[in-house]
């Protein structure tokens, strides 16, 4: 399918129950006729006849009536929660998916907000605002029925509809953009408390706290002002709606009253005239209620048709490929930060065999962090390819890719859940397995010391632990399983000197393990175990090959030789 049809075609499976609630609106809408006729049958017969009987037989049919309207109205309302929840769990991991990709092309807009627009979609579906679409195509009946009673009052009725659908119209033109504006600048908002309230420890330590705040201040009271305005807009709408509907009610009561005077209409159908009019409007005045939710609603339907568009579903590969061996070939790669065409790194062009570890150096900002991105296909290249076992990494189906593949990134991120499960990478659980990465890592015994070792829960982001012992258990985590091809970028930031010596275990270990291993670094200690040594300067490769070759005149130029870099 073509991605701006994505959206309909997720959809799909649930038009089945759209239809069933459309024959319950159908029911519920002709049930609706029935206090009209009630009203008719009491002035014109009951009344005039003075019979008892046919007084109760009435009453009863009516309340025979209203109660199969009433379980009716409720089971349809049951019915739209189950569907709202269907097509939660029908667009969800969809939404999810694109969500992640949008997150890692370094959009500017707010990460959840595909989740949050698919809880407004949810939302406005098991509430009454969805019902308007399913009542208003039955307004005509209703019309209809008066036309029959008399072809004035149905005219009267036919102008009453085409009035309050103008003052709907209105509400629309004049409402939407400011409500448009005010999610937007709810949303900004909402981003930059988000990332103070991400930062709090830095905020806090130097005193930015105040100043952040009123910058959060200014964005929040413009959202305010556009909110309350709209709201103000609406109430005005809602009101002057109210009393153009209750005008027009009473008015064609007065219109039936002078055709009853001239003969031409009974009693009973000047009321009948009057309710059957109150229901063909109810469905546009609630639109006018409930327009805010509509409007919200549309607009979440838009973001999440073009949050699709821009990032399409990838198609699982047809054919699982091999475990690879751990082979690494660039080509000509050219990578820039994600929204960004300035290049950091620029025509890398390298080959490293199975089994080698390759220490990656550079003054900072040399590019060091983007190339580790790119080895794992976290960011995609301008140009070029990075190629594992010669199949690039982003022809990999991620899911087939991902055990194979070990990365420590510098911002170690860890999640809320036990020590176990973030070093399975919150797979199925194989307590063999995860042992051995964290003997590989060297921290089975700090883990043991932990009041409930593995089984252990660390809080959001690792909260529970020191920052070296989020680099030990993040070294493990990549660790995990059997990956062929292990980057770490600056896995020796926070360590203590225990810390860098069960590094350099590990990493003697993973050599002989034939393990392909690219570690950012400046430290000796790392340095020492490496096979070769890449020096990157200024996002170019300036040097590659075995260690002694490279370090000799790195060691006579010593500025190239350390500091973090992007």
């Amino acid at each position: 399918m073509s991605p701006a049809d994505e959206l309909k075609e997720l959809t799909a499976p649930l038009r089945s129950a759209f239809g069933a609630v459309a024959a319950f609106s159908l029911a519920i809408n002709l049930l609706m006729l029935a206090p009209a006729v009630y009203m008719l049958q009491m002035y014109d017969r009951v009344l005039t006849s003075r019979n008892e009987t046919t007084l109760l037989m009435l009453t009863l049919i009516l309340a025979g009536l209203l109660a199969l309207d009433a379980a009716l109205e409720w089971v349809r309302s049951r019915v739209m929660v189950r569907v709202g929840a269907a097509f939660d769990l029908q667009l969800n991991p969809r939404i999810m998916e694109a969500s992640f990709a949008r997150a890692l092309s370094g959009s500017a807009t707010s990460r959840g907000e595909g989740l949050a627009d698919l809880a407004t979609l949810r939302q406005f579906m098991t509430g009454k605002g969805l019902f308007v679409f399913f009542d208003a195509p039955f307004v005509p009946i209703f019309l209809l029925v008066i036309f029959l009673l008399d072809a004035w009052l149905g005219l009267f009725a036919l102008v009453s509809v085409v009035l309050l659908l103008l003052l709907a119209w209105l509400n629309e033109r004049l409402a939407a953009p400011l409500l448009g504006e005010s999610a937007r600048r709810q949303n900004a908002a909402a981003r930059l408390a988000g990332k103070q309230l991400r930062n709090a420890e830095i905020v806090a330590a130097l005193g930015m706290a105040g100043s952040l705040r009123e910058r959060w201040l200014v964005r929040h009271l413009q959202f305010l002002g556009m909110s309350g305005a709209a709201a103000d807009r609406a109430a005005a709408f809602a009101a002057l709606t109210r009393f153009t509907r209750l005008l027009l009610q009473s008015g064609i009561l007065g219109a039936g009253a002078w055709l009853v005077l001239s003969g031409r209409l009974t009693p009973g159908g000047m009321i009948a005239a009057s309710i059957l009019l109150g229901r063909a409007l109810s469905p546009v005045d609630l639109a006018i209620s409930t327009w805010q939710g509509v409007v919200s609603a549309r607009q979440a339907w838009h973001r999440l048709d073009a949050l699709l568009q821009q990032h399409p579903a990838q198609a699982a590969a047809a054919t699982v490929l091999p475990r690879p061996s751990g082979q690494v070939q660039v080509e000509q790669l050219v990578v820039a930060a994600p929204g960004s065409r300035n290049p950091i790194i620029r025509g890398a062009r390298f080959q490293v065999m199975p089994g080698k570890v390759v220490a990656i150096v550079g003054p900072s900002a040399s590019g060091k962090s983007t190339l580790a991105r790119a080895l794992v296909g976290i960011w995609r290249p301008l140009a070029g390819a990075v190629r594992l076992d010669g199949a690039d990494v982003h022809n990999w189906d991620r899911r087939q890719l991902g055990p194979f593949i070990g990365y420590l990134p510098q911002d170690i991120e860890l999640f809320d859940g036990t020590i176990a499960e973030n070093i399975a990478r919150f797979g199925t659980a194989d307590s063999e397995q995860i042992v051995a990465a964290a003997r590989r890592a060297g921290v089975h015994e700090m883990v043991l010391g932990f009041p409930a070792g593995y089984d252990t829960v660390i809080g959001e982001n690792g909260a529970a632990l020191s920052a070296g012992q989020r680099q030990r258990i993040g070294l493990a985590r990549a660790l995990y399983g059997d990956p062929a091809l292990i980057v770490l970028d600056e896995p020796d930031a926070s360590l203590d000197e225990a810390g860098e010596a069960a590094l350099r275990a590990s990493l003697l270990a993973l050599k002989e393990e034939r393990r392909t291993v690219f570690v950012v670094t400046h430290r000796a200690t790392v340095l020492s175990v490496a096979d070769q040594v890449m020096v990157l300067v200024d996002g170019q490769v300036k040097a590659f090959g075995d260690r002694e070759q490279v370090l000799k005149p790195v060691a006579r130029n010593p500025e190239t030789a350390g500091g973090q870099g992007r």
